[in-house]
């Protein structure tokens, strides 16, 4: 097993989005970039901030351009760490763990809508988006590192308590059906907190700005220059190429990959995306989905959904969605799939299939 190994690396592949800020058009990896000075400069640097903290399990930037730039990232960072300490199974006193520990209980605002709108994309998604993942999650390792390839007799029991219909949510009051159910906002906390931040940026007359929290990049406005952003999605075979670069802007670009976090038993590679359906790493034949969205919260939860799905569900179900959402799809038989609304602005190697809703 390659426990503590297995997991630094997938930490740093966590950062799945890097962003291209630079002027010439060159690409920085791992979501720090030295270009954004370069942007910066006719500004002035006073009008340009950045801060970076470790949360949620990752580390997080935020960048924003512009005279509030300072008091912004400060209140970004104040939110970003609220909201941890509201959401994070690592803290023991979160609403989550406080709800996991007793079997339910009262929770926050936040945590209430987070947990609501995670079981109205549970119906959506027909379960594939799953909050009560929990348990099966812990007993894999993936909450603690302490890897571990469960029994069919252990999967079993632990499936018995993943069913996010047997969550109820009545007035701040949290419960289960079942003793021993337990949820985890990992799939989605990320995304709300972005869009948390855009809000911010709005209140402080930010027009331009991003946030990278991991696989997660959220856009404000444009670039300094008035172009628009860039964002390249990585390669899950860890080469130093890119499946593609999207140009965009007031978007969240999310993406998830088994690659982001695994862990190898016995010559086997086992990554942390779980179908809550069978209880093992999801073998849906999709090695990365991004989704693309102004809603982060709907985007990071989607990503997981779509990469349980596979291929064919995916694009069935983009096609019948009535949210407004984008996607990007690269799959194991080396085949990378581009919904139409964002087509014209990807530019890849490898080139891309358009998909279309039929007419």
């Amino acid at each position: 097993m390659k426990g503590d190994k297995i997991s630094a690396l997938g930490l740093v592949l966590s950062l799945v989005l890097v962003l291209v800020l630079s002027s010439c058009g060159g690409m920085a990896g791992g979501g720090e970039t030295d270009g954004a000075s370069a942007d910066s400069e006719a500004k002035g640097a006073s009008d340009e901030a950045q801060r970076s903290v470790f949360a949620m399990d990752t580390y997080m930037t935020v960048k924003a351009y512009g005279e509030n730039a300072e008091d912004a990232c400060d209140a970004a960072i104040a939110e970003i760490t609220r909201l941890d300490n509201l959401f994070s199974v690592g803290i023991e006193d979160s609403d989550v763990s406080l709800v996991n520990k007793n079997g339910g209980g009262e929770v926050s605002e936040d945590t209430k809508y987070l947990i609501s709108r995670s079981l109205d994309i549970y119906e959506q998604t027909d379960g594939k988006f799953d909050i009560s993942i929990y348990p099966v999650m812990d007993l894999w390792g993936f909450t603690t590192q302490d890897y571990h390839v469960p029994s069919e007799e252990e999967l079993k029991d632990k499936l018995s308590l993943v069913d996010a219909s047997k969550i109820s949510i009545e007035e701040g009051e949290v419960s289960f059906e079942k003793d021993g159910m337990q949820i985890d906002l990992g799939g989605i906390a990320k995304g709300y907190t972005s869009s948390g931040i855009m809000d911010i940026f709005d209140d402080y007359g930010v027009e331009s700005g991003l946030v990278s929290l991991g696989g997660n990049v959220h856009l404000k406005g444009k670039k300094q220059d008035g172009s628009p952003w860039k964002v390249a999605i990585q390669n899950p075979d860890e080469t130093q190429d890119y499946l593609a670069v999207l140009e965009a802007g007031d978007v969240a670009v999310i993406t998830s990959g088994g690659y982001e976090r695994y862990f190898e038993e016995d010559g086997k590679t086992y990554h942390h995306i779980l179908d809550p359906e069978t209880g093992y790493p999801a073998d849906s034949g999709i090695l990365s989905a991004t989704v693309v969205t102004a809603d982060g919260t709907l985007a990071d939860a989607l990503t997981t959904s779509i990469y349980i799905m596979g291929t064919d569900e995916a694009i069935e179900y983009w096609k019948a969605s009535e949210d407004d959402f984008d996607m990007i799809l690269y799959t194991d038989d080396g085949k990378l799939y581009v919904t139409e609304g964002i087509y014209g602005s990807i530019t890849s190697p490898a080139g891309a299939q358009i998909v279309e809703v039929s007419r």
